[in-house]
C-alpha cells in the first residue's frame, strides 16, 4: 500500500475563533458537518425560549453541536462543565472576603457566577454533562428554569431577562460517573437525542481534520476512510460493550498521519494508532474471557479489527455488514 506523499510549499490555513461571553469555545457553526435536523431542533427551542437537553454517547459531538447553535445566533454563552465537586456557590456567585471586610456585604463585593451572568445578560447557560453535577447544584437551577429568578443571600432576588435559557448535555444513564437527573429537572427541558452520524459525514469530518493538520499531498482519503471504518466496526461488535465515537476516529487518523510522516509503513502506522487511540474509548465484553488479561484481549481484538478494516476498505460498509 502506497504511502501518502508530503505536500511541498504548503500554506497553513488560518483558524478563527469567536469568543463568547464565556471566553471559551470554538466558532463551530461553519465547521459543523451534517446535523441539520438536530440543529433545526435546537434553534427551535432557542426561538421558543425553551431550555434543551442533548443526550447521546460520549464523543458524538454534543458540545460541538451546542456551540454551533449558539454561535450561529451570536448569543452570549456562559459555560460550566459537570463535576461532582462543583458547588452551588460556583454556579451562582460569591462574595469577595477582603471587600466584605472593608465594606460589608454590598453588591460590589459580589462576583456573579455563570448562572447569574447568563440571567442578567439574557444569555445562554451551557452546562456540559449536566448529570455529573451534584444534586444540590442541580436544584439551584430549578427556580431559574421555572420562574426565571433566583434568590441570592444578602442581595435578594435576581430576575432573568426573557431571552435567558439553558442548553445542557448528558451522557446516557448507563455510562460510568453519571447520575440520574431528577424528574423535576427533566421536566424543565426539551430532549434531543444525538446519535452517531452516517459514514459519509464522519468521513468528511475526519478528512477535513487530516487535511487541515497535516501537509499531505495524497493519502488523506485513505487515512480518513480507514479511521472511520475502524471506529464504526467497534459499534455493535459482539465482543465490545461500548463502541468508539468520531473522537476515536479523529485520534486514529491524526496518529496515523504523524507516524506516516515519520516514515512508517501504512499498516504499521494504522495498527499503532489503533492500539493507542481505542483502548481508552471502548469497553470490552469480558464474560468468558478465559485466562488472558484485558490488555491481551484488547490488543488481539484491535489487531484483528485493524486488519479486517484495511482488507475491506474497497467494499461499501453496507455490503460488509451482510457477510
Amino acid at each position: 500500500m502506497a504511502k501518502p506523499k508530503k505536500k511541498s510549499n504548503a500554506k497553513s490555513k488560518p483558524t478563527h475563533s469567536k469568543k463568547t461571553a464565556s471566553k471559551s469555545g470554538p466558532s463551530a457553526a461553519a465547521l459543523l458537518v451534517g446535523r441539520d435536523d438536530e440543529l433545526r431542533k435546537i434553534l427551535g427551542c432557542i426561538g421558543a425560549r425553551r431550555s434543551v437537553l442533548l443526550e447521546g454517547p460520549v464523543g458524538v459531538g454534543k458540545t460541538h453541536l451546542a456551540i454551533a447553535a449558539t454561535t450561529k445566533l451570536g448569543r452570549p454563552v456562559f459555560r460550566i462543565d459537570g463535576d461532582s465537586r462543583y458547588t452551588e456557590q460556583k454556579l451562582t456567585g460569591w462574595f469577595d472576603p477582603p471587600t466584605v471586610m472593608k465594606r460589608g456585604f454590598v453588591k460590589e463585593a459580589f462576583t456573579d457566577g455563570p448562572l447569574v451572568e447568563a440571567m442578567r445578560s439574557g444569555g445562554i447557560l451551557f452546562i456540559n454533562e449536566l448529570n455529573r453535577l451534584p444534586e444540590g447544584v442541580q436544584n439551584v437551577l430549578l427556580p431559574a428554569l421555572d420562574e426565571k429568578k433566583i434568590a441570592l443571600p444578602r442581595l435578594g432576588e435576581v430576575r432573568a431577562k426573557p431571552e435567558f435559557m439553558v442548553i445542557a448535555t448528558q451522557n446516557p444513564k448507563e455510562f460510568v460517573a453519571t447520575s440520574h437527573l431528577s424528574e423535576a429537572i427533566l421536566d424543565r427541558f426539551e430532549l434531543i437525542t444525538i446519535g452517531y452520524q452516517s459514514e459519509s459525514e464522519e468521513f468528511a469530518i475526519v478528512h477535513a481534520r487530516v487535511l487541515e493538520g497535516f501537509d499531505l499531498e495524497s493519502g488523506a482519503d485513505l487515512i480518513a476512510r480507514a479511521a472511520v471504518r475502524l471506529a464504526r466496526a467497534t459499534r455493535g461488535h459482539p465482543r465490545i460493550r461500548r463502541g468508539a465515537s468520531i473522537r476515536a476516529a479523529l485520534a486514529v487518523a491524526e496518529l496515523t498521519a504523524v507516524f506516516l510522516r515519520e516514515g512508517a509503513e501504512f499498516r504499521q502506522a494504522f495498527h499503532d494508532a489503533a492500539r493507542m487511540a481505542l483502548p481508552t474509548r471502548i469497553e470490552l465484553e469480558r464474560e468468558g474471557a478465559g485466562d488472558r488479561s484485558l490488555a491481551e484481549d484488547m490488543e488481539s481484538l484491535l489487531d484483528e479489527l485493524a486488519d479486517d478494516t484495511l482488507g475491506n476498505l474497497d467494499r461499501p460498509e453496507s455490503e460488509k455488514k451482510k457477510d
